[in-house]
């Protein structure tokens, strides 16, 4: 599975932690940045996440801030983009078995290391559940995605 990891500043230190797990774990990783502790906007590092996966080039995705809220507010505006925020391990699993989700978030100053590896090997590990109801949620959101650009296209 190719991954694409990020994080602004204050998700710095939890980002080398997972980077270098994820490796360890056999995954291919692409990490794009913050390769330091100085401030940089989340937005910026969540376009290097969104575009491979958006485009195919990376299956899923991991984003950290802070808090994760702002990681998971900026990738959602990316057409195609499901992320979710999760803390705890029902919610990393079941983001992909419900949801789809394609963009995993994450708070380092919520969780700490170990709970991080244990949200994203539940994350990694989950699958799209088949069963129709899921499909079509996942199909009406995509539907809201395309309305509301539609909408945009219309008064511009």
């Amino acid at each position: 599975m190719k991954l694409v990891v990020g994080a602004d500043h204050a998700g710095y230190e939890l980002k080398a932690i997972v980077v270098d797990a994820l490796r360890e774990w056999g995954y291919d990783v692409d990490d794009v940045g913050t390769h330091s502790a100085d401030p940089v906007d989340f937005p910026d590092i969540t376009r290097r996440v969104c575009d491979p996966v958006r485009k195919g080039d990376a299956d899923r995705g991991l984003l950290v801030c802070g808090t994760g809220i702002g990681a998971s507010m900026a990738a959602n505006k990316f057409p195609g983009i499901r992320a979710a925020l999760a803390h705890d391990i029902y919610s990393a699993h079941q983001c992909v078995e419900h949801d789809d989700a394609n963009v995993l978030c994450l708070g380092a100053q919520i969780v700490g290391d170990r709970v991080a590896l244990d949200l994203i090997r539940a994350y990694l590990h989950a699958e799209l559940r088949p069963e129709e109801q899921f499909a079509r949620r996942i199909a009406k959101m995509a539907q809201l995605e395309k309305q509301a650009a539609d909408e945009l296209n219309r008064s511009s």
